[in-house]
């Protein structure tokens, strides 16, 4: 008999549960900052890990999201990044 392949080799997640990627994630950056990053609601508004896994379970691209991130998280580590606010009083296009 052929032994079975390992499909999963190269595959950094491999073995890895969705439950603890989201703990360790919310344990590095809280949950305000895991949701400008990742911006889903489920992290934005009243989060916690069982209505966030819940939710990404069912839901393929988030989850692909969250994913990505927890990747960039671990080779390049998380430093906040600071995005620019918008003036809401200033228009984004100007007339010449």
């Amino acid at each position: 008999m052929s032994e079975p392949q390992n499909d999963q080799v190269n595959n950094p997640l491999h073995g890895v549960k969705l439950a603890d990627m989201l703990e360790q994630l919310v344990e590095i950056c809280g949950w305000e900052h895991l949701g400008e990053e990742v911006d889903i609601r489920c992290f934005t508004h009243d989060p916690s890990i069982k209505s966030s896994l819940m939710f990404l379970r069912r839901t393929p691209w988030a989850r692909e999201k969250v994913e990505r991130f927890y990747l960039h998280v671990l080779k390049r580590g998380y430093s906040r990044r600071v995005k620019p606010k918008r003036d809401p009083g200033k228009a984004r296009y100007y007339k010449k």
